[in-house]
């Protein structure tokens, strides 16, 4: 059965999406990467480096035939989350970029009003936006009418490991939304991913779960069977 991911103008057979983050190190992470069958791989471009010494985490992940998307980690406002997803596009060629904006340094959950307005700013830049975003029907909503190619909202706190904290909200988004929502941030056990899917969810991004488990490449693995599952 064909069953794909289809976001703006790309297609895909993996509905995982997964960071390139807190790895042990190289090795450990591109093991996970294939073992998650993810085909979209996160990249933080204020923090990756581009003209490293060795291989470079652009040059392991395209040489494997992934897709990078680069993200605007660390930004706290519209300003610095557009220089830097412009940035992203002349140093890695796409116009691929997962937006996030965050509010609070302790929670680091998103800002919901600088997000819409880097979001309306980039889609006239010409960017295929995916905003990462509260479980707030209202704000995803509002990116979707801003033009962004998906919403992904978090399940809970970047990091916390507590699954999905409010399936209810998440109901709404599904009932509300026609575009692929991506679960993103909070994803801590395969049946949190299995739950997901089963309420709709077109994909999971997941990093902290795999990377900082005891063993990242079984987790990846677990993830993937995990999320076929839910399907």
């Amino acid at each position: 059965m064909s069953d794909v991911l289809k976001i703006a103008d790309k297609e895909f057979t993996s509905r995982l999406l997964i960071g390139s983050s807190m790895y042990p190190n190289q090795q450990v992470m591109l093991d996970s990467i294939a073992a998650s069958g993810a085909q979209i791989v996160t990249v933080a471009i204020r923090r990756i480096n581009l003209q490293g010494q060795h291989l470079s985490v652009q040059q392991l992940l395209t040489q494997r035939n992934l897709t990078l998307l680069p993200n605007t980690a660390g930004c706290y406002t519209a300003e610095d989350a557009v220089f830097s997803a412009e940035l992203a596009r002349e140093a890695l060629q796409t116009n691929w970029v997962k937006l996030e904006i965050i509010g609070d340094r302790e929670t680091l959950l998103p800002d919901a009003v600088e997000l819409i307005r880097a979001a309306e700013t980039l889609v006239k830049k010409g960017f295929v936006v995916l905003p990462y975003c509260s479980d707030d029907p209202v704000a995803c909503q509002r990116l979707v009418d801003a033009g962004c190619a998906a919403v992904m909202p978090l399940g809970s706190p970047i990091g916390s490991g507590q699954g999905i904290l409010n399936l209810y909200n998440l109901d709404i988004i599904r009932a509300r939304i026609s575009l692929p929502i991506i679960l993103d941030a909070g994803i801590g056990t395969a049946s949190d991913a299995a739950i997901a899917m089963e309420h709709g969810c077109d994909g999971i991004l997941l990093n902290t779960a795999i990377a900082k488990s005891d063993n990242p490449v079984l987790m990846a693995s677990a993830m993937r069977k995990a999320m076929e599952g839910g399907r």
